[in-house]
């Protein structure tokens, strides 16, 4: 009983997170509205681990899940659900800059203005998700491989913050990623063959 006192926030999170997967693996819209639930509690438990980078992100969750809630239902110009596409190449060296940057600028305030013992995963992992939840909420494919760096990186840095169920979680979530990868590629063929 001591031990689900102690963790109930982290067990919660895990059980909102796993849900979340499983409706993004579907790409179901369901998933905005188990992620907001996820993230406003996610604030409370990162603050509490000294994650603040992450509970930081958690802020900005909280507003891409109302945006990517209405991205996915209207966001595409047929007014129809937004289709599953390819993240544009023309975006990828701005967008991996922009990583580089947000990257740095988060570690040296971890570094300079909080007592944070992991800066460098705790700001890589932030910088990573700003980029994979925008390109979730425009429903690119290539968003799942964000995911998996991030979630490879989450898993070691949540057991070493001592945060097992959300830790736990984040070694599925790889799992999932690369089978959501997958699942989405066989959809966007789908979609292309039918607009032939």
């Amino acid at each position: 009983m001591e031990f689900i006192a102690k963790h109930w926030l982290d067990i919660v999170t895990t059980v909102l997170g796993l849900a979340y997967i499983l409706f993004e693996y579907r790409a179901s819209v369901w998933m905005w509205l188990v992620g907001f639930m996820m993230q406003a509690l996610g604030i409370v438990l990162y603050y509490q681990k000294g994650l603040y980078a992450d509970c930081g992100m958690e802020f900005y969750y909280l507003a891409m899940t109302v945006y990517g809630y209405w991205k996915w239902v209207h966001g595409s110009s047929e007014k129809k659900e937004l289709p599953i596409r390819h993240f544009p190449k023309k975006l990828i060296l701005p967008w991996l800059g922009i990583i580089a940057a947000v990257w740095f600028i988060i570690y040296l305030i971890l570094v300079n203005f909080t007592n944070s013992n992991v800066p460098v995963a705790d700001s890589f992992t932030t910088a990573l998700s700003i980029i994979g939840i925008w390109a979730l909420a425009h429903k690119y494919l290539e968003q799942w491989f964000i995911w998996i760096a991030v979630d490879v990186v989450t898993c070691a840095l949540y057991f070493y913050k001592e945060i097992p169920f959300k830790a736990s979680l984040y070694a599925l979530y790889v799992v999932i990623a690369v089978l959501g990868y997958i699942k989405w590629k066989k959809l966007i063929n789908v979609i292309s063959t039918e607009t032939k």
